[in-house]
């Protein structure tokens, strides 16, 4: 996913954000279900959500709690680059157990969040695999003691 808020955005219709709400709400809602909560048949259903997919609307996945298997080591790193941006978050991206990357604006130019199976195997990803990154020329870590919110359902407009 290479998106950035000046992406334009999909027109959704009132089916279109009845689908997204109620995917946000349950993700593993059959087609017939969602055809009958949009007023569809479930080939419409299938689609619509179709479509929403294959655009980068939608993507449907399940979502797991990675303290709950096994790495227990969470945190975000404030990166400050020297190189081009996107060749440097691209890099970043590629590491194993970097899970999120963003690019930003203010004291970080990245922000990038990983996870480990313990402090060592921590400080060894960020010391040893994204420390010396092309491109990246200072790395802060925030380490995390524990998620407490952590949403999806932000709507659809």
């Amino acid at each position: 996913m290479h998106d950035a808020p000046h992406d334009t955005p999909d027109v959704l219709d009132d089916i279109d954000r009845a689908l997204l709400t109620a995917l946000q709400e349950d993700g593993r809602l059959g087609y017939a279900e969602l055809g009958q909560l949009v007023g569809l048949t479930a080939g419409g259903a299938r689609k619509r959500v179709m479509r929403l997919e294959e655009r980068g609307t939608l993507q449907i996945v399940g979502v797991t709690n990675p303290l709950r298997l096994g790495y227990r080591s969470m945190a975000m790193v404030g990166v400050v680059a020297d190189g081009d941006l996107e060749v440097v978050a691209e890099a970043l991206s590629e590491i194993e157990n970097v899970i999120y990357v963003v690019l930003a604006a203010g004291r970080y130019d990245l922000l990038v969040e990983v996870i480990a199976e313990d402090q060592e195997a921590l400080f060894e990803l960020i010391n040893r695999r994204i420390r010396p990154t092309p491109g990246v020329s200072r790395a802060e870590t925030f380490t995390y003691y524990g998620i407490r919110t952590h949403r999806f359902g932000w709507g659809a407009r």
